[in-house]
Formats: structure tokens, sequence, C-alpha cells
């Protein structure tokens, strides 16, 4: 699931919650196979996916 538009999205949620791009790697990936698992129009999973991960570590870290 490694393509640049995904990699750039790992890379800003990394740099605006001061993540390690490791960490957001592996939650992107678990939400995006979340909601495809799911959806009958795939246009806005990754859309979800980002928002899901940026929620997810902006709720641990206060921000």
């Amino acid at each position: 699931m490694k393509t640049a538009d995904s990699q750039k999205i790992v890379h800003e949620i990394a740099e605006s919650t001061d993540s390690p791009e490791e960490v957001v790697s592996q939650m992107y990936t678990d939400a995006v196979e979340d909601y495809q698992r799911e959806a009958r129009i795939l246009d806005y999973v990754p859309l979800f996916a980002a928002k899901r991960v940026r929620e997810t570590l902006r709720s641990r870290t206060g921000r």
C-alpha cells in the first residue's frame, strides 16, 4: 500500500504531531485496511484514515 501519496500523508501527519513516521505509517495502514473492509466507494478512504490517525495521535498528546 506504499504509494507516493500515502508516504506524503504519513510524513505530514508525523511532522504535525511530532510522532515517529514508523508509528504513523502503521496506524495509517491499519486505518486504511479497516475502512476498505466496509467501504463500497474507496475514493475517500485515505482521507478518513488520515483523519482517524491525526485525531488518535492528537488525543494521546493532548493537542
